[in-house]
């Protein structure tokens, strides 16, 4: 699959965020964290604030739910516009009932792991889900630093996915810049969600463009290595 670039609004402003997704309509999609002040510490926006940007947004929505009872929330963030929407399994009863409610809802279903959640449960039902969000920091705030221990769980998903004959589109988020691009898309992701590398730039649909195309040709590495008998 095509790398695929997902400017993070957690480091935008949010006094302007209208004019803020328009400078980075570029990308692919969106990436909105919707933060709660108890499944992570730190509280963002809601439900009314998602549907407003879906409603003005250039590109679809990528809803990253870092909150208690997805199980709830999660259909209604489809409803609210969400093009996908991206619970936590470690915030959810019924995984699957979720992802099959976001499915009839018509959004894309997505989970999403921290770094020390085992990706085993996530394997054993990878059918069910689109995407699987990988997190290369612990959820809650951004800035943080990349954990290259990471890997080996996207690493273990593309394998699973392809294995399945099933098209996963695999996501990373947290510390994503030039610097750790290629490493996650040779790990076998395929959906970069950026911060402050992105909205911290200069030009910001210029760094877009080279993560995007930085990720591509590390992802074409890779496979062209896979393919050596």
């Amino acid at each position: 699959m095509a790398i695929q670039i997902a400017p993070s609004i957690l480091s935008a402003d949010f006094a302007n965020l209208e004019a803020e997704i328009n400078s980075v309509a570029n990308a692919d999609w969106v990436h909105v964290d919707v933060m709660d002040g108890h499944f992570v510490p730190n509280m963002t926006l809601g439900l009314p604030v998602l549907e407003r940007l879906a409603e003005v947004s250039p590109l679809p929505v990528d809803a990253h739910l870092m909150i208690e009872n997805p199980d709830h929330w999660a259909p209604r963030y489809a409803e609210a516009g969400a093009t996908s929407v991206t619970f936590h399994l470690e915030a959810a009863t019924d995984p699957v009932r979720i992802a099959r409610d976001l499915r009839a809802l018509g959004a894309r279903s997505s989970v999403a792991i921290k770094p020390g959640t085992p990706v085993d449960h996530v394997i054993d039902v990878l059918v069910e889900f689109d995407m699987v969000l990988v997190m290369t920091v612990e959820p809650g705030f951004g800035g943080q630093s990349f954990m290259h221990h990471t890997m080996p769980k996207v690493t273990a998903l593309r394998e699973a996915a392809t294995a399945a004959g099933h098209p996963l589109r695999i996501e990373v988020d947290g510390g994503v810049t030039r610097e750790t691009a290629p490493i996650v898309a040779e790990a076998g992701a395929d959906m970069l969600v950026a911060g402050s590398a992105i909205f911290g730039a200069a030009d910001r649909a210029g760094e877009v463009e080279s993560l995007r195309r930085i990720a591509q040709e590390a992802a074409s590495r890779a496979s062209l290595v896979d393919r050596i008998p």
